[in-house]
């Protein structure tokens, strides 16, 4: 088979997580992830998309979906939860070549876990701990943002969500007992369907960019499960000199496999802390909140605001004219920015039509300029800074100005853990208290900050607990 699934399927079979700190990581994400989707249940846009395919299905032993009373099959379960952590743009995020959402293997890590949880139980075996739903997200987050280092996808229009697709496909295969070969199978088959980001971009972003990913982890788990029952694999897959995925899809470059597969990508994932924004503009509305105070009262005196950023942030949410819907709206820094130096804040609701009716937010629009700081870029650009560096400064009708705010990592970074830890302990309190009555909250809350005991805990005594 091609070089590219034996490195996945050796990492995926043979790897033991020994980082303390890849685990501790994993389970703030989990934390966070599980918060973004009790939040995102207040959306209808959202949850109109969920439930069974066919109402009123009973799945012996299925796995539930966070925050509702849904117990679905696991495909079904892993796009409801893939579709509530991804929706409001606030889970985490691995900036690279190709930069990706690795929380985005929840869902379907979950929904596995979950249903193999509740059939050992049911025939008296050990049911599955929650350690095991960590080292899955682990070494998801490894395959998703380690490929995503080598490989731009996008700039061939190919969604990131095949990241995520080979990733589920691989550990997935995996946690339902198959072998390293099967997994080599379960990949194979993930990359014979890419899907467009055309979904992303200019006037077509639209709201699919809130499921893409749940429908390609649902995709993972079909083909694991075909894996394990013996479906077999496509060895040139990638490198077919004529239908490979190769030739057809990168015009003849090369799928480049990871450098190394480790635990580096779960130790160093950005959380989203302040705001649901994509992950360019996350400093740049860190330092719209700090000139709030500084501006509020001086709104209609604003003569310019200068953005400065780095290339990526210009090539891909900078926008000019009319704005859609809320996904078009959370992908426009300048719509962000002006929501964020208006009302001091930014939310999901900002990006709703009754906030947008606002007709300040789009003269503000028009007084932003946005350029490109070289050293912004090569700091972005680099692996050993992982920046993403913006600044803001906003001047007046009379002269004056403000000073030039700039923010080099946004709270979420690696570099910010000490203060950013507390603020997602704090933003998952928030979404609990969205969902859950405060003795089920408080109970909740204590299983998911004590390390141990969420990690010897079953699978699905741990979902039983977050049902409605």
């Amino acid at each position: 088979p091609d070089r590219v699934l034996l490195e996945i399927a050796d990492y995926v079979a043979y790897y033991t997580v020994a980082s303390a700190r890849a685990f501790e990581t994993a389970r703030y994400c989990l934390i966070d992830s599980l918060g973004c989707a009790f939040e995102a249940l207040e959306h209808p846009e959202c949850t109109k998309l969920l439930g069974p395919a066919a109402p009123g299905a009973v799945v012996p032993h299925g796995a539930r979906v966070p925050g509702t009373q849904f117990q679905l099959d696991p495909a079904t379960a892993a796009f409801n939860t893939g579709c509530l952590v991804r929706w409001l743009d606030f889970n985490d995020t691995w900036v690279a070549a190709q930069t990706t959402h690795p929380s985005d293997d929840v869902g379907a890590i979950l929904a596995v876990a979950d249903h193999l949880s509740r059939v050992r139980a049911a025939s008296g075996e050990r049911a599955l701990t929650m350690d095991a739903v960590l080292e899955s997200m682990i070494k998801a987050h490894e395959v998703q943002g380690a490929l995503g280092m080598e490989n731009a996808l996008s700039s061939y229009g190919i969604d990131h969500v095949l990241l995520l697709k080979v990733a589920c496909a691989a550990v997935l295969t995996r946690l339902l007992g198959g072998s390293r070969d099967e997994i080599v199978n379960a990949v194979s088959l993930a990359f014979f369907e890419p899907s467009l980001a055309l979904h992303r971009y200019g006037s077509n972003t639209g709201p699919r960019k809130g499921w893409a990913a749940a429908d390609a982890a649902s995709q993972a788990i079909r083909f694991a499960s075909m894996a394990v029952k013996g479906e077999p694999g496509y060895p040139e897959v990638l490198t077919h000199p004529k239908w490979g995925f190769n030739k057809v899809f990168l015009g003849g470059n090369a799928f480049a496999g990871a450098r190394e597969y480790g635990t580096l990508v779960m130790e160093n994932v950005l959380f989203k802390l302040q705001c649901p924004v994509v992950i360019h503009a996350q400093s740049a509305i860190e330092c719209a909140l700090r000139l709030h105070a500084a501006v509020r009262d001086r709104i209609e005196d604003i003569a310019k605001i200068e953005l400065v950023s780095h290339q990526r942030t210009l090539r891909t949410i900078d926008k000019r004219g009319p704005l859609r819907n809320a996904a078009d709206r959370d992908h426009c820094l300048q719509y962000a920015v002006a929501v964020a130096l208006l009302y001091g804040r930014l939310t999901a609701r900002d990006y709703e039509d009754d906030v947008a009716a606002d007709p300040r937010i789009d003269r503000l629009r028009k007084l932003m300029t946005l350029e490109e700081n070289l050293d912004y870029t090569r700091a972005y650009l680099d692996p050993r800074q992982r920046m993403n560096p913006n600044s803001i400064q906003v001047y007046f009708n009379d002269g004056t100005a403000t000073d030039r705010t700039e923010v080099e990592h946004p709270i979420g970074h690696p570099l910010r853990r000490n203060e950013g830890i507390p603020m997602l302990i704090e933003k998952f309190k928030r979404n609990l208290a969205r969902r859950y009555p405060a003795k089920q909250r408080d109970a909740i809350l204590e299983s998911c900050l004590n390390h141990e005991r969420l990690m010897n805990m079953a699978v699905h005594k741990f979902t039983d607990m977050l049902a409605i």
